[in-house]
């Protein structure tokens, strides 16, 4: 099988980018980006370091990040299950990619730049939520913020199915790896409960 080996080889079947796809390029967020970033609750986190490549999803009950100025933006890291695989790769190289999704949007908007981590005080206190703070907070600074195609969306359909019954579940899968140890259909049908109490 022929793979390919150089960006020309690659060019050479896809042809030009569409205008559009480049137009809608911004280095900043501009008002109508901000306002996109703002109303999002969702997104995905993408990072690069000696590890890898690895993506993590981010959620809150709010927008998911605070823009601190057009070229700025801050996401707080709220309690997880302590990998910390995107946090160890932006300490080592700093480079990341989120994709900001809307429920029922056919619209997705990514923002590449690159990210710091920060533990301080005032600025972890500034995400308080009823006395829980952020271990750290990101930084990350824009370098391009741009809306993605809405084909992927379109073919896949993905707000208007309902396919979570036909795939395993955590507690399935978790009682696989450990040889039923974890997980299994109680994991499952309590886990909401459980980690209500430690979302932040």
């Amino acid at each position: 099988m022929r793979t390919l080996k150089t960006r020309a080889a690659l060019d050479a079947l896809y042809g030009p980018p569409v205008p559009a796809a480049l137009s809608k390029v911004a280095h900043r967020l501009t008002p109508l980006y901000r306002r996109w970033i703002e109303g999002a609750r969702f997104c995905i986190l993408s990072t690069v370091g000696p590890d890898g490549v690895h993506g993590s999803p981010r959620g809150d009950d709010g927008p998911v990040v605070r823009v601190a100025s057009d070229r700025q933006i801050l996401m707080p890291d709220w309690r997880g299950n302590n990998r910390i695989d995107c946090l160890r790769d932006i300490v080592s190289d700093g480079r990341v990619a989120l994709l900001f999704m809307i429920s029922k949007s056919r619209t997705t908007v990514r923002v590449n730049g690159r990210a710091a981590l920060t533990d301080d005080a005032a600025l972890r206190a500034s995400f308080d939520r009823n006395g829980r703070l952020p271990t750290t907070v990101l930084i990350i600074d824009v370098a391009e913020v741009y809306t993605q195609c809405a084909k992927a969306i379109i073919r896949s359909d993905l707000w208007n199915r309902d396919d979570a019954g036909s795939v395993p579940t955590t507690g399935e899968i978790l009682a696989d790896m450990t040889d039923g140890a974890e997980g299994g259909a109680d994991y499952d049908a309590t886990y909401v409960a459980r980690a209500r109490p430690r979302l932040w």
